[in-house]
């Protein structure tokens, strides 16, 4: 019998200890406590699901030619009207798609047909930015300048209500306030506050599991406030109605599940992270994952947004766009889903359009 026991206790701890090592490679021991206890979406009358698709777009990817880039950022265009204009969501908008373009990788020529396609109604245009071993000084003079040569060479981004040029943030490698533990890919322990003080109104880096760079806080908008720490975002003050907060950053998250019905070696359920790649196409269960992480302001459940991420421009992702019918999928789920069904409006927005819907449901 005490052996027997013996046997059950050191089975039970080595399990465990595979448990822990396999959450531990993939980072998820950083989140997945958060995962357990989030709430489950309730049933509503109605509800409204927003959908937004934010695009780290670097036609400078891997390092190609300038008319490379160029030459991909024409295909993108053509092909994206084209597919783009066979759908619609509940109010009759086109599918929309946020272009978070990288400082680095400036080219006024691609602004230029980026802002076409803006001014034709199928997106916006935000930034983005990868950096390394930079300073607060230096970063908030790359950040400012580059948002007024959006505004006033290129008639892109807007201004506040005091007359300020406002923006949405994605940091490239995710490493938003300097947070990798080997400190590569920012350097800026304050960046959150030196995004505050260019008007940076909302941030939609996260999620970026499987990397350590993920927070503990997971599927939520919230409000993260710069301790002068790395990764002041890790944890905030969930946004909800009638707490409106000027002094803190808005973070808009993508959702962050766990994918059962994707198993690898049909036993460890894959991480859903909201990411669209070729290798992890849309798909009916996915975007149902994504509407169940329940991603919402407090005490306004009935309003769902979904943001969803992509690098549009490697190559095997747009050929799961377009060669293999990525966005058409896509967009005829959701459309089936929330525009076609009882109980749903569907709205396709842009970044910055979630974001004013976000600020209207705080406020209210």
């Amino acid at each position: 019998m005490i052996q027997w026991t013996i046997f059950v206790f050191v089975s039970l701890m080595g399990f465990f200890l595979a448990v822990w090592i396999l959450l531990k490679s993939r980072n998820m021991n950083v989140w997945i406590s958060s995962y357990i206890r989030q709430k489950k979406l309730s049933s509503k009358d109605k509800r409204s699901v927003y959908v937004c698709l934010a695009d780290h777009y670097e036609p400078y990817f891997g390092g190609v030619s300038q008319d490379q880039a160029r030459e991909l950022v024409n295909n993108w265009t053509v092909k994206y009207r084209e597919v783009a204009n066979r759908h619609s969501d509940s109010q009759g908008n086109p599918p929309q798609h946020t272009y978070f373009y990288p400082i680095e990788e400036y080219d006024e020529y691609v602004i230029d047909e980026l802002k076409k396609l803006t001014q034709e109604g199928y997106g916006d245009v935000e930034i983005h930015l990868h950096h390394d071993d930079d300073t607060a000084e230096n970063l908030e003079e790359t950040l400012i300048d580059f948002k007024e040569l959006l505004f006033e060479k290129h008639g892109l981004l807007r201004k506040d209500d005091s007359g300020n040029i406002a923006y949405g943030f994605i940091h490239g490698n995710w490493a938003l306030d300097n947070s990798r533990p080997d400190g590569r890919w920012c350097g800026v322990n304050n960046e959150i506050d030196v995004l505050l003080r260019t008007n940076c109104v909302y941030d939609m880096t996260m999620p970026s599991a499987p990397s350590d760079t993920q927070t503990s806080t997971i599927n939520s908008i919230y409000w993260a406030k710069d301790d002068g720490s790395p990764k002041s975002h890790d944890k905030g003050i969930l946004a909800s109605k009638g707490n409106w907060n000027d002094s803190d950053l808005l973070m808009v998250q993508g959702p962050l599940m766990l994918n059962w019905r994707n198993r690898k070696l049909g036993l460890i359920p894959r991480i859903e992270s909201g990411e669209l790649s070729g290798d992890a196409p849309p798909s009916l269960d996915r975007i149902k994952l994504w509407e169940n992480a329940g991603i919402s302001v407090k005490n306004q459940e009935d309003h769902i947004f979904i943001k969803i991420h992509t690098h549009g421009l490697q190559k095997a992702n747009t050929e799961m766009f377009f060669d293999n019918n990525g966005f058409e999928i896509l967009w005829t789920e959701l459309e089936s889903l929330y525009k076609n069904s009882d109980g749903y409006v569907l709205y396709y927005v842009t970044a910055w359009e979630m974001y004013k819907k976000i600020s209207e449901l705080i406020k209210d």
